[in-house]
């Protein structure tokens, strides 16, 4: 199901749904900018939530947009980790969820 040839059909969103995907793609654009956060640092954060969400394309597009802001293999490592602890301690919290209170 996952191959990145599959993004070119955007082109029929934008073709059916023009209206809704221009404010998306002037969101997504506007959301990225820098700003008081450095577009390094959005788009590190892209990669966390990315990686949580485990969506492939979002993956793909965002660790090469990370790098092309400067991004290091260590920082990439680094944000991975982050990912992977927010992920364990949603399952750890929710956890709390199986014991009846007494």
């Amino acid at each position: 199901m996952y191959d990145m040839k599959n993004l070119s059909r955007i082109s029929h969103l934008e073709a059916n749904a023009s209206k809704g995907m221009d404010a998306f793609w002037q969101f997504d654009r506007a959301a990225f900018e820098e700003g008081e956060v450095s577009a390094l640092t959005k788009q590190l954060a892209a990669v966390a939530v990315a990686l949580t969400t485990q969506c492939p394309y979002c993956i793909e597009l965002h660790v090469k947009a990370a790098r092309e802001a400067g991004a290091t293999d260590a920082q990439l490592s680094e944000i991975a980790l982050v990912a992977a602890a927010i992920r364990a301690g949603g399952a750890i919290t929710h956890a709390t969820h199986m014991f009846e209170a007494k």
